[in-house]
């Protein structure tokens, strides 16, 4: 089997999540188990709560490094904060917002789904007919997803909080940041946000495995009264454990708390907002390739268009898994594939976490030979110019060596 895998040189990933992880962080994690009752471990961990709290941009919120996956903190954040029956409008717009969805429906909510075609953002014509004529404060929470990484869609959450705030409706709202938390530009004391949440595999370079909620005063408020079941995604018990200064109701992982600290590092060394703007180069250079190719984004409106995934569609000679399918075995690029609607329709290409500028560009020159390879009439080097032009003229000096 290793012989089947093995291709020489580097695996080039862009898939939207899990991402290339540094090598200072991967040296931080190659360390022996600790007792994490020591001094040494609540240590790390009250800083690593402080420090995490400036990626949500919060000074009020309140973190939980839990030992999970998005999905986990899906589930943290809802029965936390929701009790069964309650009613929870939310955007169906792709892939991962119907499985927050089905999460939803599952533990027990009442699921009042706003859909919108895949490629479009979350319908808030919708939610704001909603709002108005929710007088009784029927709608407890409004959860949607910052990113959707299926369709390479950005949602407006500042566009959310402006109508609960016209309609001063006290519905909590809930935001998956998964795949945008530490690329894209992420207000939580700004846009109201009462539970964020993102995963360690994404944005943060790290591996799978923590799935970091935020909660906000109000979101803890409501977590008092809640009476969804919760054992391991309980927050009353990391409480507890905060107020004893120990920190861990049970086992961290603390080889990925010693990563979280050097990814943290890394980040805050670039600086957040220079993080956020090196994702906006590498999200438009992206586009101008596609664009060069001739092929679409799945993303259907400019404004909406994301800066850690886009979802290229192709012609429907061209079945996109092939794409996927022959950059791995020829060239060892792994894409991503298009999901549930867009299966065959799309593949994704993922420009987040720990990447530049060439990096990038290596990855368009070998979508642009598998592109040719499968049949596409695209001229060679024709995206990686657009892309290469654009980066050019907007690439700074790098901060730490000017």
């Amino acid at each position: 089997m290793a012989d089947y895998v093995y291709g020489p040189g580097r695996n080039h990933l862009f898939v939207p999540g899990p991402v290339n992880i540094p090598d200072p962080v991967i040296r931080a994690m190659n360390r022996q188990n600790e007792d994490y009752r020591s001094p040494a471990i609540p240590a790390l961990t009250k800083i690593l709560l402080e420090d995490v709290k400036k990626i949500f941009k919060t000074t009020t919120g309140t973190p939980f490094l839990i030992p999970t996956t998005g999905t986990g903190a899906w589930e943290s954040a809802l029965t936390n904060t929701l009790s069964p029956g309650d009613r929870i409008v939310s955007f169906l717009i792709g892939q991962f917002s119907l499985l927050w969805i089905d999460q939803q429906q599952r533990l027990g909510f009442d699921v009042d789904v706003v859909e919108s075609d895949w490629g479009h953002g979350a319908d808030l014509t919708a939610l704001e007919r909603k709002l108005r004529n929710d007088t009784l404060h029927t709608i407890k929470a409004v959860a949607i997803v910052h990113n959707e990484t299926a369709t390479g869609v950005t949602n407006d959450l500042a566009a959310v909080r402006r109508l609960l705030d016209a309609y001063a409706h006290p519905a909590l709202l809930l935001v998956d940041g998964v795949s945008s938390i530490c690329a894209l530009d992420f207000h939580m004391d700004e846009w109201g946000v009462d539970v964020a949440l993102t995963g360690s595999q994404k944005a943060l370079s790290m591996p799978t495995g923590m799935g970091i909620v935020c909660a906000s005063p109000k979101a803890l408020e409501a977590s008092k009264t809640a009476k969804s079941v919760r054992v391991f995604f309980d927050w009353k018990d990391y409480l507890r454990f905060y107020e004893m200064g120990t920190y861990w109701p049970y086992t961290p992982s603390i080889q990925l708390l010693y990563g979280l600290r050097t990814a943290l590092d890394l980040i805050f060394e670039e600086g957040l907002d220079n993080v956020i703007k090196r994702h906006n180069r590498l999200g438009t250079a992206t586009r101008f390739a596609v664009e060069a190719w001739g092929l679409k984004n799945c993303c259907q409106k400019e404004e909406c268009f994301s800066n850690t995934v886009t979802a290229v569609v192709v012609p429907p000679y061209i079945d996109s898994a092939e794409i996927v399918k022959h950059a791995w075995k020829r060239y060892n690029l792994s894409l991503g594939l298009g999901l549930n609607k867009v299966a065959g329709k799309v593949f994704r290409i993922g420009h987040l976490g720990n990447l530049n500028e060439l990096q990038l560009l290596g990855c368009l020159s070998g979508v642009e030979m598998v592109l040719k390879d499968v049949g596409y009439p695209v001229k060679l080097g024709s995206g990686v110019a657009a892309a290469a032009a654009y980066l050019s003229n907007s690439t700074p000096l790098i901060p730490s060596r000017i």
